[in-house]
Parts: structure tokens; C-alpha cells; sequence
């Protein structure tokens, strides 16, 4: 049964497509068989893997019933565009609306080990979606002073989808994203949301780099285009498979690239 994690943030900005992105490349290059879904109607994941933007079907055919999970995957990509937009205003009236991505990605568990769901940068119905289908949220953060209320707020959103219709739903981990640990600003960022949230913050912090955006431009994986700063997501990729447990292979695999990375 396939680990599906939702990754989520409180506003758009925080890095989340790019953790997303960069955590499916290094899953996948440790043999993990890895789906990654692009919720987000503004396709940011679906550009950042090169697919072209009329591809079809994508995830607002799934959602709609026009098209299964398995018919819309793309080089193991569910794509999204702006005809989401329209299928979130269409799912606000269907019955069990919540439900309508669990039931749509159930049938694909046993195809794939690990789920990431690219969640909107809003605590909408979309995202409701997402955590209901998933077992787990990540929630991204960028080191900025209004980080701790935002992920705050995403939390609330959590705890409404486990409380209300996913009791199996945990949180996965606080991801502090986009920082300069040189920077007072960064460190009391981080310093913050450690003593508000303890444990459940990953030790490993994404440095802020205009390399990102370079990446995604050229839809070139953060791992090739900048290896010095892939470290970065190969130590947050160890932390998150030894939190999920069950895939000890992948974590060797992984501690394997990461060394590779600094020779």
C-alpha cells in the first residue's frame, strides 16, 4: 500500500513545488516507485517536470469523472492546469466532495510505493482533498516572521481533516524552507517554530537560493543543476524515510547519493 503524503502551506512562496519536485527525484532515484500529483491549478509541478501544458487528462479529469487516476499519469506525474480551477468550483456541490481524491488514488496503491500530493497554496476544498486522501502532511515554511502562524493555520487544517474525515492522518513534519542560516531572521525562524512544534520540525533546513528558480525554469531537477544544494533534500529525504518507516532499502540508497554528492 502505497505512503501518501500531502504537502501543504498556508500561502504560495514557501518552496512547496520545489520540495515536491526535488523529493520525488531523490525517492525515485533510490528505487522508490514514487507518484507525484499536481493539485494546484496553476501547474507550477506539472511545468517544473516539463510536461506541456495542454497535456491531457490530468488531475481535474479524475476529479471530475472523466478519466481514472491511471489514464492521467504522465512519466509518473498526475499533471494540473487552470482547468482545475473549474473542477474545485465543481466538486463544492457533489456529494462527498472530501472524498473524491482518496477514492480516485485507492486504486492505484499497489502501483506505486510513495504518493506526493502537491497541495495549492490555500487551505481550500483541494486541499481538504489531499489530506483526506493522504496518511500524512508535510508542511512547508519559509523562514520569514510570519512563519510560525502560518504553519499555525495549516496545522488547524490538519487536524479538521483527521478530526472530522481522515482519522488515520498524521503530520509528517514541519518543513523550514527558503532559508539564510546566516541571518538572525532565519535562526529565529527556526528557533520559533522548534519551541512551538518540538520534534515534529525536521532537523533539515532548505537553503534559499535563486538556483530554484533557474531549476525549475529549464525543468531541470535542483540535484543536477546544483548539487551542493540537492544535499540539502538528499538529508531532508533521510529524515522522512526513516519517519515513515518501511523502506529501509531506500534509506541506504539515499545515504549512498548523499555521500557521492560530497565526493
Amino acid at each position: 500500500m502505497a505512503k501518501t503524503i500531502a504537502v501543504l502551506s498556508q500561502k504560495g512562496g514557501t518552496g512547496k513545488t520545489t520540495t515536491v519536485r526535488t523529493l520525488a527525484d531523490v525517492l525515485r532515484r533510490s528505487g522508490v516507485r514514487t507518484l507525484a500529483v499536481d493539485l494546484d491549478p496553476q501547474g507550477n509541478l506539472s511545468d517544473y517536470f516539463d510536461l506541456p501544458t495542454d497535456v491531457e487528462p490530468t488531475i481535474a479529469d479524475v476529479l471530475a469523472g472523466r478519466s481514472s487516476a491511471a489514464d492521467a499519469i504522465h512519466d509518473d506525474i498526475i499533471p494540473a492546469n487552470l482547468s482545475l480551477a473549474e473542477a474545485e468550483l465543481m466538486l463544492g456541490g457533489k456529494m462527498g466532495r472530501e472524498l473524491t481524491l482518496r477514492r480516485a488514488l485507492a486504486k492505484l496503491n499497489s502501483d506505486y510505493e510513495v504518493i506526493l500530493i502537491d497541495c495549492p497554496p490555500s487551505l481550500g476544498l483541494l486541499t481538504i482533498n489531499a489530506l483526506v486522501a493522504a496518511e500524512h502532511a508535510l508542511i512547508t515554511a519559509e523562514a520569514q516572521y510570519f512563519a510560525l502562524q502560518g504553519v499555525e493555520q495549516a496545522m488547524e487544517v490538519v487536524e479538521l481533516a483527521r478530526d472530522s474525515l481522515n482519522p488515520q492522518l498524521s503530520l509528517l513534519g514541519v518543513l523550514l524552507n527558503l532559508a539564510d542560516m546566516r541571518t538572525v531572521h532565519s535562526r529565529e525562524a527556526l528557533a520559533s517554530l522548534k519551541e512551538r512544534f518540538g520534534d515534529d520540525v525536521f532537523d533539515s533546513v532548505i537553503r534559499s537560493s535563486i538556483a530554484y528558480a533557474e531549476s525549475a525554469e529549464r525543468a531541470r531537477s535542483i540535484l543536477d543543476h546544483r548539487p551542493d544544494l540537492g544535499a540539502d533534500y538528499l538529508a531532508l529525504a533521510a529524515e522522512l524515510l526513516s519517519r515513515l518507516g518501511g523502506l529501509e532499502q531506500a534509506s541506504a540508497r539515499v545515504a549512498q547519493l548523499a555521500q557521492s554528492a560530497t565526493t
